[in-house]
């Protein structure tokens, strides 16, 4: 396993995210060249004190320089009061911005790591960058303070300093690409090992019960050295990062000690020497330290961190762009599935298995099934709330997960959501603009709302979402839905908590809709009567088709159908037909007799097989039984 090289788009985005700031950044560059005042006056002063005062014997001169010197530390210290507010400027909202992903991935894709991105890794990427921000500031504008300090004493020792410290920084930089890969690939083998592990450390029993140990282990031994081989290319990565701080921040020293006699001949003043050594001991060398140390280091984990918090955000942002570009074909169905394949792990059963469906534009299909057999899993599917396993499904022609296919359907699922506010935000929420009166007065009427309306006292009042009941809920949501743009509804159950004549009322809104089409869960037999086609969700016996053929087709489907049309109250007995077979045995005109418990009753030769669902048997298997 290789890791993957650092995008592009990872260092263009973070440019943009700076140059979006640039009132901060000046804010920021501003008080760090007050603070970088004591540097530049620190070299400078101890040269005139010892120049002009002390080896002059002018005291007063010595300490009045020495004065200066002061009076520069406590302008530094005033302008690195106020860097830390200006580096707060740029931290908190590279927060808020990686908190925004995270949450937004969570919801999305359902992440399970959400929360350890929000409370741990997002905080990492938090403080690194303030402290890469700190460390880098620090060395430019030291270097800058320092460098411009030699000049000023004698450019000649600025030959001395400046061609190591170079050479030391661009040997540094260097390494930070390499490095930010070792740290990565490092960083997924040791995940690697932990995974392993732990999947096998579940599984021991089953491991030596199987006689795979020597595989088991040979298979771990591949990634623990895998992970060994990361760590040792990322330890040698450290000895070009100590090479460049010998050689830009001690070798200087070492140069201007040397070189002293031949600068001392060249009108270098013993006191511009002592400054010069002042400057590369005291700030270039802790400077450089810094950098290289926290750069270094905290950089490429830096680097990891937001390629990891943003990679699936940003590579799914880069398919969806490129999904967008699509061309969209209004005369695609609204809903199209191709050996569509969805399983909740890797290890379940699969919830759909090779589901084959189109609805198409203007379409009204009714989705019926047993509880857990994958209803709502396929609208999930619909409204790119999952993700298949294998297969396809399209909305519009378009992936459901592409900004186009969203702006083409709406989801109302079980629970309503509705917030406080007014019950015009509620039912615009999904319009970009507003919407007028007359259309929010029509769509309430059509959907039932008008009720719930009278009582409110109009689409400006406030609305309390405790004070509704389940289902003035599911009537605003519903509403709501049926003013978005989106041609294509989703009803997951969403009427659930709606009396039949109230559920009637708003799918037939919704079927009405221009160029609508409307999909339903349905939870009764009369959603399923109005719907053109009827999916009967059944596992591997999943049809779809028209309610007369269903009955025939499917003996689900008729015993749904039965159980949900029986009238309410007790069903009255009906009377044995005449006798008429050859095997002189009564067939039963019903199953569900007072007392019947279910079973199928024979009325073929004995040992033949009777489809349990054609009596009406309520068996939970579905199966067929044999009569002894």
């Amino acid at each position: 396993m290789t890791a993957t090289p650092p995008r592009p788009g990872t260092y263009r985005r973070g440019l943009r995210f700076l140059l979006r700031r640039r009132a901060t950044l000046a804010r920021l560059a501003a008080w760090s060249v007050l603070e970088t005042g004591q540097t530049f006056l620190l070299g400078l002063a101890l040269a005139r004190a010892l120049d002009d005062g002390f080896l002059a014997g002018r005291q007063d001169i010595g300490l009045l320089w020495l004065g200066v010197a002061v009076l520069g530390v406590v302008a530094g210290a005033v302008g690195t009061a106020r860097v830390y507010s200006a580096v707060a400027g740029l931290v908190e909202p590279l927060r808020d911005l990686l908190v925004r992903r995270v949450v937004e991935r969570g919801v999305l894709d359902g992440d399970g790591a959400a929360v350890s991105r929000l409370t741990q890794q997002v905080e990492i990427a938090r403080d690194t960058f303030a402290g890469l921000i700190m460390v880098s500031r620090s060395f430019v504008f030291t270097a800058a303070g320092a460098l411009i300090g030699l000049f000023s004493l004698a450019p000649v020792l600025l030959l001395v300093v400046a061609p190591p410290l170079v050479a030391g920084l661009a040997l540094f930089l260097g390494t930070l690409r390499p490095l930010s890969r070792g740290q990565e690939r490092f960083l997924i083998a040791d995940e690697s090992v932990s995974a392993r592990l732990a999947l096998v450390c579940a599984g021991l029993r089953d491991v030596t019960a199987a006689g795979a140990e020597e595989p088991t282990a040979r298979d771990a031994g591949t990634l623990i050295d895998r992970q060994y081989r990361a760590a040792r290319t990322l330890a040698w990565w450290a000895v070009p990062r100590v090479l460049a701080l010998g050689i830009g921040g001690q070798l200087p020293l070492l140069l201007l000690l040397v070189t002293a006699p031949w600068t001392l001949d060249r009108g270098v003043s013993p006191g511009a020497l002592v400054g010069a050594l002042a400057y590369v001991s005291q700030s270039l060398l802790p400077a450089l330290r810094n950098l290289v140390h926290g750069l270094g280091a905290g950089g490429s984990r830096l680097v990891v961190v937001l390629r990891r918090l943003t990679s699936e955000t940003g590579q799914q942002d880069s398919s969806l762009s490129e999904l967008t570009r699509e061309a969209w074909d209004p005369s695609a169905p609204a809903l199209e599935a191709t050996a569509l394949t969805f399983a909740y792990g890797p290890g379940a059963e699969p919830v759909l298995d090779g589901l084959t469906l189109t609805v198409p534009q203007g379409g009204h299909l009714a989705v019926v099934g047993p509880s857990g057999i994958g209803k709502s899993t396929l609208a999930g599917l619909a409204a790119g709330l999952l993700v298949p396993g294998a297969g396809d499904i399209r909305v519009c022609g378009l992936p459901p997960r592409c900004e186009q296919a969203a702006a083409q359907r709406v989801l109302i699922p079980q629970e309503a959501y509705v917030f406080s506010g007014t019950l015009r935000d509620n039912l615009g929420y999904l319009r970009p603009d507003p919407v007028p009166d007359g259309e929010l007065t029509r769509a309430a009427t059509a959907i039932g709302l008008d009720t719930l309306l009278g009582r409110l006292g109009g689409f400006d009042a406030p609305l309390d979402p405790a004070a509704l009941s389940a289902g003035e809920r599911q009537l605003v949501a519903l509403t709501r839905a049926y003013l978005s743009p989106a041609p294509l509804a989703v009803l997951d159950e969403a009427t659930c908590h709606l009396d039949p004549a109230a559920e009637e009322r708003a799918e037939r809104a919704f079927a009405a809709r221009p160029g609508g089409t409307l999909v339903v869960v349905a939870h009764r037999i009369s959603s399923a009567h109005r719907a053109d086609r009827i999916l009967v969700m059944d596992g591997p016996r999943t049809v779809c088709g028209r309610h007369e053929e269903l009955l025939v087709r499917s003996s689900l489907y008729r015993d749904l159908a039965g159980e949900w049309g029986e009238p309410a109250g007790p069903r009255p007995s009906q009377p044995a037909l005449a006798l008429g077979d050859t095997d002189r045995v009564d067939p039963v005109a019903g199953a569900d007799l007072a007392g019947d418990g279910g079973h199928v009753i024979a009325h073929r030769a004995v040992g033949q097989m009777q489809a349990a669902r054609d009596l009406g048997d309520r068996s939970a298997s579905g199966g067929e039984r044999q009569h002894p």
